[in-house]
């Protein structure tokens, strides 16, 4: 069964692994016949290379940024970066009034995790660990409606997870955070996506527009609800809430960064799966060491020389955001370390110098990450003893493809 998962899954999932988790490792590697590990993980791609889309992303981010240090509510910042980054992401491109239409359902589905995420923040970890599953479970079959919306789809799983953590450090960290402003600023930060866009589009002399993203999949045709595929569905499923309860059943810290490493590496092809884990902790062990360097420097300031310092390093992370986000499909690996310099900066600003979180999230990601490989080869090994042997008089062989 588990064979015939991998092998019904693997023309869509190679699209996927492309696009998203895999870019650099796909392509061919010209320099050596035989390339080492660390040569795969750090393989480059010059072409996937954007500064345009960077300096779009700095532009958008901009304006949730300022509006929320000014008003002083930076505890519904985050919403507001994913819901713009996100809607960015899913963007199908094409005519203004479809593109719009699909933009809007995504936010709508978004607002109703981002309601359930918050809301379950507090909540027992059981509770947290079935929401997961079933979110992780739906969007698995969304395969079938077209890889463009799986890639949608996991999104908004990867944004439910990151929704409950956030929740949770806040409950933890007794801040008060109200779960409809938390759905506004997800829902406005997604609007503002869509009004950048229009503006494009008349610029543009209102004519159709690409998608925003071009390296990710666009295909919406439709594929039938197999068997191999709802396994692959509930086996990710399974794991991304096994994960989910043990992050927030012992509550550890930072323990949400677990089922995010394990959704990214959750993925049919052991090969490529262990590619991806291995390229999203070397970027985890590269951006906690960059971040660990950069907060020496407010460590031993204070007063008014700490809030300068404090809100220079703050436009730092938001340079090197700006970097992930150029080189996304030039290296996975230096993507990751990016984005996790820029973000721990950030989350770390209030706390320079704790530098215990930086090695919590980077356990939680090797164990996350492990945990996904573990169990797709485990299923590798049940399916190849549970295969048919080759051809017998009772049950000939298939002819070859």
């Amino acid at each position: 069964m588990l064979v015939r998962a991998g092998a019904g899954l693997s023309t869509v999932e190679a699209k996927v692994g492309e696009a998203i988790m895999a870019s650099a490792s796909t392509r061919p590697v010209h320099r050596r016949t035989r390339a080492g590990p660390l040569s795969k993980v750090f393989a480059l791609d010059p072409a996937g290379i954007n500064w345009p889309r960077a300096v779009l992303f700095v532009d958008v981010a901009l304006v949730p940024l300022v509006v929320f240090w000014a008003i002083g509510d930076e505890e519904y910042l985050l919403s507001a970066l994913f819901g713009a980054l996100f809607a960015a992401l899913s963007d199908p491109g094409g005519g203004y009034g479809n593109r719009a239409a699909r933009i809007a359902v995504f936010v709508l589905i978004g607002a109703a995790l981002t309601a359930l995420g918050f809301g379950l923040g507090g909540s027992g970890w059981g509770w947290v660990a079935l929401a997961a599953f079933a979110v992780t479970l739906a969007a698995s079959l969304t395969l079938t409606f077209g890889v463009h919306r799986f890639v949608a789809s996991l999104l908004l799983d990867i944004w439910f997870i990151i929704a409950v953590g956030a929740a949770f450090a806040l409950h933890q960290a007794d801040i008060t955070s109200h779960t409809w402003l938390q759905v506004l600023a997800w829902a406005g930060g997604a609007a503002l996506w869509i009004a950048v866009t229009f503006i494009g589009w008349l610029i543009h002399g209102r004519r159709d527009r690409p998608q925003v993203v071009a390296e990710l999949p666009g295909d919406t045709s439709r594929h039938g609800l197999t068997r191999p595929l709802i396994m692959f569905a509930v086996i990710r499923a399974v794991v991304i809430g096994g994960t989910v309860a043990i992050a927030f059943g012992l509550e550890l810290s930072h323990g949400y960064w677990m089922p995010i490493a394990a959704i990214v590496a959750m993925k049919p092809s052991l090969a490529q799966g262990t590619l991806v884990a291995a390229q999203r902790l070397a970027g985890a062990l590269l951006g906690a060491a960059a971040a660990a360097v950069v907060l020496l420097i407010p460590a031993s300031e204070h007063g008014p020389e700490l809030a300068a310092v404090s809100r220079g390093l703050e436009v730092v992370a938001l340079i090197i955001l700006m970097h992930g986000c150029a080189i996304r499909f030039w290296n996975y690996a230096l993507y990751c370390a990016a984005i996790a310099t820029g973000v721990l900066i950030l989350v770390d600003l209030p706390q320079p110098s704790d530098y215990s979180a930086e090695g919590y999230r980077v356990l939680w990601t090797l164990c996350g990450a492990g945990i996904a490989v573990l169990v797709m080869f485990l299923a590798g090994l049940l399916a190849r003893r549970s295969a048919p042997h080759p051809a017998t008089p009772q049950q000939p062989a298939a002819p070859p493809p």
